[in-house]
């Protein structure tokens, strides 16, 4: 069989073959051109050697996490207390819901007795420390039973001349002895007492700071210097500095019963700085009380 088809028109002697016309009968050879081009790109490839990629390493399976592996059941029953899940079914009950009945009643009767509490000593102070008006002086007494002394209100820490002098509180006792014998004890200094439970301790007790303290002011604020009392508070500051009194000499090996006490003050003025050229007197004056007979009700709650 000829190289050439019979129905190009180009022969053996032919030098240029003719381009076929568009839309013509040569477009009939367009399919065996075609396949003439598909034939020699097969045979180029069975001539070609096959190369394959490298195959790639398969990489191992991360180890699963058992702290990630958490199924479908359990992150749809998981919700925050009170709240939802993610189911959208409602979860357990949170706050004082949760507690049974009588702990719910405990717990709002608790609440109730605080805000109560709250509410009254709130407004004790608003009376005390306002200007003198009908409610003030309709329930003074109860007003003053529940400010002092523990929560009497003062202004000397923004004093135009603050406190520039060390007080310390001495007290003494006599004591009745088993064999019936009247006996008196030498000063005792409870300030002292309270500087050594304080000093190096990083949380001292309100009790150590300030009781004596607290006690010794109102017994000066409610007496004049003669120790006679010039209002209401002073036989209650009285029976306030004695029991403090009593609790300390019952802490000490007195070797009896203590019938009476008295108690003094040791007053020192603070040295001014070196650079001051102010002189002060350094030595302590003092101020004594009379002697107060322990009744029975001092015993009372000193027992406590």
């Amino acid at each position: 069989m000829d190289a050439y088809d019979e129905d190009t028109g180009a022969g053996p002697g032919s030098e240029t073959a003719a381009p076929p016309a568009v839309g013509g009968p040569e477009t009939a050879a367009l399919p065996a051109a075609a396949e003439g081009s598909s034939a020699f790109a097969s045979d180029l490839t069975e001539r070609s050697p096959e190369v394959s990629p490298p195959p790639r390493p398969e990489a191992d399976p991360a180890p699963a996490d058992p702290a990630l592996s958490v199924g479908a059941d359990s992150l749809q029953g998981a919700r925050p207390p009170g709240g939802r899940g993610l189911s959208g079914e409602p979860g357990p009950p949170g706050g004082l819901t949760a507690l049974t009945l009588p702990y719910q009643l405990a717990a709002a009767l608790v609440l109730a007795v605080v805000a109560v509490v709250g509410a009254v000593h709130l407004g004790m102070v608003f009376l005390h420390v306002a200007p003198s008006n009908s409610a003030s002086r309709e329930y003074g007494e109860a007003m003053d039973g529940w400010i002092y002394p523990e929560f009497e209100q003062n202004w000397k820490l923004f004093a135009p001349n603050p406190l520039q002098q060390n007080v310390a509180v001495h007290a003494r006792a006599t004591v009745r002895t088993e064999g019936g014998h009247l006996r008196t004890t030498g000063w005792i200094n409870l300030s002292a007492q309270d500087g050594a439970a304080i000093d190096g301790n990083l949380l001292p007790s309100h009790t150590q700071q300030n009781e004596l303290r607290r006690a010794w002011d109102f017994y000066n604020g409610s007496h004049t210097s003669e120790n006679v009392s010039n209002g209401l508070r002073g036989d209650l500051s009285e029976r306030y500095l004695r029991r403090i009194a009593l609790l300390r000499f019952d802490r000490e090996p007195l070797g009896g019963t203590v019938e009476r006490i008295q108690l003094r003050s040791s007053t020192t003025n603070v040295q001014p700085p070196k650079w001051s050229a102010e002189k002060i007197d350094s030595k302590p004056s003092f101020r004594e009380l009379p002697w107060w007979t322990i009744t029975s009700r001092d015993r009372e709650v000193s027992d406590r």
